[in-house]
């Protein structure tokens, strides 16, 4: 059963009123108008960027969104659990932080002689205290998820700091070399990483009954705290499974750069961009895992096309400030009117 479904726990009525056709046409414009726009990105740069489908490309392409594509799926994540409000619901701003440090803490480890094992389960620990630090704030302190990640962003950010010295920690083992390789077709193996790492939390979180009840915490929470759902211990699932993403996007990052980053914080607004325009490829307008992956492919696209044609890349910033002011705005008009 897909988790795209409307949700009706025992005991409660999942009926509402017949939808405006006002609504009905703003939905699927926005809908529509978002993968019609992914379309004509891709025909743009295919007529004006040599190369641009070639399937090196393609793969080039995601091999360089597979970073910023694990972190998002985390985010979405907390996304699904905590519901739409970034500020009383679900948002984690430590994200690019939290592969920073994991970064730093790996490329350290294999500098001490550690292998990578170690390393790779070292960095994981790593983004899994950082995110249960952030669930024990938000959960059980009650601290607004918007300041409580935002605060365990600067600590993090700066037991990086203390870690490296802030400098870039070399770092270069056979796993990060196969990580970093790519194969027969000129694919990079990052982008396979980023496919499997999709496949594997969607199966999770769109296809089991966890990943109905993080729907249902974050769509319903009065609902499915009266149908008895542990909202308190899914929220905090989340929150760790958020900070595990940053884990492993830290060791993507590692092999990827050859070493620790002091770069990481800029990671944080198209991490943020790419998890919140996912919703427009879902078709009710909620975050999903393949959604999310899309949104990233867009973002990649963007950048490459904008490389290929020697167009400064830092436009696509203001691209995506603007594309995520329109897909916030429009958003939450719909919803105001299904209300």
């Amino acid at each position: 059963m897909s988790a795209e479904v409307d949700f009706a726990p025992s005991g409660f009525s999942a009926a509402k009123p017949p939808p405006r056709p006002a609504g009905n046409i703003a939905a699927a414009a926005l809908r529509f108008g978002s993968l019609i726009a992914f379309a004509a990105i891709l025909i743009i740069f295919s007529l004006t960027a040599p190369y641009f489908l070639s399937i090196g490309n393609i793969g080039n392409v995601l091999g360089q969104s597979a970073i910023s594509g694990v972190l998002a799926i985390g985010l979405t994540i907390v996304l699904i659990a905590g519901g739409s409000n970034v500020v009383t619901g679900g948002i984690d701003l430590s994200l690019a932080a939290n592969m920073g440090l994991s970064a730093a803490v790996y490329a350290s480890l294999t500098q001490l002689g550690y292998g990578d094992a170690m390393a790779v389960a070292a960095a994981i620990l790593t983004g899994a205290l950082i995110g249960t630090v952030n669930a024990i704030a938000v959960v059980y302190a009650g601290i607004v998820p918007l300041l409580a990640t935002l605060a365990v962003m600067n600590v993090v950010a700066g037991l990086e700091l203390v870690l490296t010295g802030n400098t870039v920690l070399p770092a270069s083992t056979p796993f990060l070399s196969a990580l970093s390789a790519s194969d027969v077709f000129g694919i990079p193996v990052l982008a396979y990483v980023l496919l499997g790492y999709t496949a594997i939390i969607t199966a999770i979180v769109q296809y089991t009954p966890l990943g109905l009840r993080l729907y249902a915490v974050g769509e319903f929470p009065d609902a499915a705290r009266a149908a008895g759902l542990p909202l308190r211990r899914l929220l905090a699932g989340a929150f760790v499974a958020s900070g595990v993403s940053g884990g492993i996007a830290g060791i993507l990052s590692v092999s990827y750069l050859s070493g620790s980053t002091t770069g990481a914080g800029e990671m944080l607004l198209p991490v943020v961009v790419t998890a919140l325009l996912g919703s427009v490829f879902s078709r009710r307008l909620v975050p999903t895992v393949t959604g999310t992956l899309l949104s990233a492919l867009l973002v990649g696209f963007l950048v490459n096309g904008f490389q290929l044609l020697n167009i400064s890349s830092t436009l696509v910033s203001g691209v995506q400030g603007v594309l995520i002011l329109i897909v916030v705005s429009a958003t939450t008009l719909l919803r105001r009117q299904e209300a």
